[in-house]
């Protein structure tokens, strides 16, 4: 009988990546392909246009691995070639992570007052409401959102709808 340890560096980890391009076709296309192409999985994406002048969108990944495989996720997006920057916001120091969510929970009686007081505590608040349902709106850290999802659920969650996660540095430093 052999012992199979898990080393430390072969742990998986959550990792949250930025990915700074031109903003033309093809190439978010590119970096997703990147990704299936190696069997890596996208847990959350986010991309928008970030600077109209230079033409640049932020990508914002968020994917798990082994240190040696995220390792090689940057080095393999750092080669594309209409890549500008890529960030890893799990190794460098500290970054903002949020994300918003519309959460859709319906009932009436106790856990309608229950879900309306949970909302409260987690400061999701309510954007749509009817005389069976309520949709909450909340933004905040990931684990946040899934905590009050998981809240949810019992008082009669209907529906989640997630944007992803957007990233971004503290101070005044630029990505």
């Amino acid at each position: 009988m052999h012992d199979t340890k898990i080393k430390p560096s072969d742990e998986v980890e959550r990792h949250t990546l930025t990915v700074l391009v031109d903003n033309e076709a093809g190439v978010l296309a590119r970096v997703v392909g990147l990704f299936s192409g190696r069997g890596y999985n996208i847990e959350s994406l986010t991309v928008a246009e970030v600077d109209p002048i230079s033409r640049t969108s932020r990508i914002t990944i968020v994917t798990s691995g082994t240190p040696a495989v995220i390792e090689q996720i940057e080095n393999q997006l750092r080669r594309l070639v209409p890549t500008h920057k890529v960030t890893n916001w799990s190794s460098q120091k500290a970054g903002i992570e949020r994300e918003m969510a519309l959460i859709k929970v319906s009932g009436s009686g106790d856990k309608r007052v229950e879900a309306l007081r949970m909302a409260d505590a987690f400061r999701a608040r309510p954007v749509d409401t009817t005389h069976a349902s309520f949709v909450f709106e909340i933004t905040g850290a990931p684990a946040k959102i899934d905590s009050f999802i998981d809240l949810m659920r019992p008082l009669g969650l209907v529906e989640v709808s997630r944007t992803g996660v957007a990233a971004i540095s503290r101070g005044p430093e630029a990505m």
